[in-house]
């Protein structure tokens, strides 16, 4: 996702736009679980005068396997260069404690000891767990963080990806249900040996909202931060909304669709991110359906607007699987989410908050 300025046009089809350019959709109330109303071709700029000392300060990083990016809007430079410090290191710790890469993170000891009996687990790896089943459930197993039990089984760099035997093998341990939590004690256990939980399509949105959390503990109030896909947006940018760009699936420098945001979440997930393309010209990617362990087809990117990046992580990887007409049909039964889909015909597909009024 780009923060860019834009304006466009687009055909309409009901809830189904075709690809054009780029459009832009404006957000007409402004803030947390408002609806996106309609579409624009240019849109009005309110300035609000600012401090003479204050000023944008900007860092970047790189952790969890994605680049970093912060910036928000501070009076004081020694103050700014501690937030952004903080800020960014608050992603290097969630990924020593959840990353399934690290040996030693807490998500690595829980794969190797829960199917021994109840493992206690820190706060914040429980209320990522809890987060993902409640997605889970929500999505009819769409979303599973057992993925992991076949997910290890590719290799996108060296362009591998299992047998059908292998996942024959490895599709059995594949089941959110197996992962018992028990809140009165705060433990995980796993019912059956070998499986193996892995939060990448959860654990960066995580990161974000705690992020987010650091800067409002230092006063901060209007800021972006983003990690890969998943971003936060606090407040606005000094009196204009976030122009929010989400890439073209098929094109890294173009923009399929252009949002003027604030104070929401925004999730996207792609089949661009890691893929490789096979022996048979099939691009295989990281997105996986819980019940074959292959690449999830006929979608190639899903954003999700919402308030906090846990939430619109998991959803976007759960849409993505459940594809266009059931993902579209379980956004629209959640109070304050959004989402964009772009099929394989590279039909844009938007929820109802999206759609703009029709003229009487």
């Amino acid at each position: 996702m780009d923060i860019l300025p834009g304006s466009a046009r687009c055909g309409l089809r009901g809830s189904q736009w075709s690809f054009v350019d780029f459009v832009t959709v404006k957000r007409w109330k402004f803030g947390l679980g408002s609806t996106l109303s309609s579409l624009v071709a240019a849109m009005g700029l309110v300035i609000v005068p600012m401090s003479a000392s204050a000023e944008w300060y900007r860092f970047s990083d790189t952790a969890m396997t994605t680049p970093i990016e912060l910036e928000f809007w501070a009076e004081d430079k020694e103050l700014a260069n501690r937030v952004g410090k903080e800020v960014l290191a608050v992603f290097h710790q969630v990924d020593e404690q959840m990353s399934r890469y690290r040996d030693q993170s807490e998500v690595s000891r829980l794969n190797r000891n829960a199917p021994d009996g109840p493992v206690e687990v820190s706060d914040g790896l429980f209320e990522v767990i809890e987060k993902a089943r409640e997605v889970s459930l929500l999505s009819q197993g769409a979303f599973d963080i057992t993925f992991g039990s076949v997910g290890y089984l590719y290799d996108f760099r060296a362009g591998k990806k299992p047998t059908d035997e292998e996942l024959r093998s490895g599709l059995p341990r594949v089941n959110f249900r197996d992962v018992i939590l028990d809140e009165d004690d705060q433990t995980v256990e796993y019912r059956q040996a070998g499986i193996l939980v892995d939060l990448g399509g959860i654990a960066k949105g995580y990161a974000v909202d705690l992020g987010i959390e650091r800067l409002v503990s230092f006063g901060i109030r209007h800021a972006r931060l983003s990690a890969g896909g998943d971003m936060r947006l606090l407040g606005d940018k000094q009196g204009r909304p976030w122009y929010v760009g989400i890439r073209d699936p098929r094109s890294e420098g173009r923009n399929a669709v252009v949002l003027p945001l604030e104070d929401v979440a925004v999730s996207t997930s792609g089949d661009y991110e890691r893929f490789f393309v096979d022996e048979a010209g099939e691009r295989v990617h990281h997105i996986l359906s819980p019940e074959t362990g292959k690449s999830v087809q006929g979608v190639q990117s899903v954003t999700i607007i919402g308030e906090d990046a846990l939430t619109t992580d998991g959803l976007s990887t759960a849409v993505f699987v459940l594809g266009p007409k059931k993902g579209l049909e379980m956004i629209e039964r959640l109070k304050g989410i959004d989402v964009v889909v772009i099929d394989d015909q590279r039909m844009m597909h938007v929820s109802e908050g999206l759609v703009p009024p029709q003229s009487d």
